[in-house]
């Protein structure tokens, strides 16, 4: 066989490979789409039967409390069994109070996310002198509150966490994908933000521009959310590294999970007409 020869049929073998990939994607992509489907399926009876009990709960205790009414008209010892007999109805009635749910969903691998990502590797450059101010996260997850952080004061070492850090540079074309690790933090935000935001003492979560994920512990309960709008994702916290993609002309900003090589959440169909500055904090751990 000729040079030539070899060529055109090298060129017909790895073009035979490529339908197969896509052939494989679209497999993966069908059985992730069924199982979450199946999973929020469960979930949802789950939720509507803690419902239907709480539902039945209220009308048995608004009868448990008509009888103790009636009860306070009775004579002294009627009055007494009927309250001995009531209560152990109540306590009874315990045992049957649906228990909290967290209605979280399993996360996949996406199969060459990371390897197409890195494609657009960047590596960001914090500045920390952009503001000097410690930031603390308000509970209705309304803003975040800036409080100065003044140069003559020495700094204590458990409170620097607090600190956020913005990315020296500035995006405003292009695909690019970094990574940031936030270890095990308890509380975090990552994402990208409008020039102006940064100045702002009171940094509303409810700005338009404004492209963040946030970790929010309470106790030992963990929550993600991403803004704007302020949105809840019933998915397993991530821990570690989190791969942030930004594709700027389709207005796409994506948040991996680097570990479980698996989307996080992204943001679709924006019109960025602004330059994104990165943006991160992370809390105590």
């Amino acid at each position: 066989m000729s040079l030539q020869g070899f060529v055109n049929l090298r060129m017909v073998m790895i073009g035979a490979e490529y339908p197969k990939v896509c052939q494989y994607l679209q497999e993966e992509k069908q059985k992730h789409l069924e199982i979450l489907a199946i999973e929020g399926k469960i979930v949802f009876q789950r939720l509507r039967r803690n419902v239907a009990r709480m539902v039945h709960m209220g009308k048995l205790l608004r009868r448990i409390y008509e009888e103790l009414k009636e009860l306070c008209l009775k004579a002294d010892v009627d009055m007494l069994q009927g309250v001995g007999d009531t209560m152990k109805r109540s306590q009874l009635m315990q045992l049957y109070i649906p228990q909290p749910m967290d209605p979280q969903l399993s996360t996949w691998a996406i199969t060459g996310m990371l390897e197409r990502l890195n494609n657009f590797r960047v590596y960001v450059t914090l500045d920390h002198k952009i503001r000097n101010c410690h930031v603390a996260l308000t509970e209705d997850l309304r803003r975040l509150q800036c409080s100065p952080d003044h140069q003559d004061v020495p700094r204590n070492p458990a409170s620097s966490e607090n600190t956020p850090s913005w990315g020296a540079q500035t995006f405003t074309t292009g695909k690019h994908y970094w990574e940031v690790n936030v270890g095990n933090s308890r509380n975090w935000i990552i994402g990208l933000c409008k020039e102006s935001w940064t100045s702002r003492n009171d940094m509303l979560l409810n700005s338009e521009d404004i492209f963040l994920l946030l970790c929010v512990s309470v106790e030992d309960h963990f929550s993600l959310f991403s803004t704007f709008p302020l949105l809840p994702h019933y998915i397993q916290r991530p821990q570690g590294w989190i791969g942030v993609f930004l594709d700027y002309e389709c207005g796409i900003i994506s948040f991996i999970n680097v570990a479980r090589s698996s989307l996080i959440c992204n943001f679709l169909s924006r019109s960025f007409s602004f330059p994104l500055r990165p943006f991160i904090w992370c809390g105590p751990k």
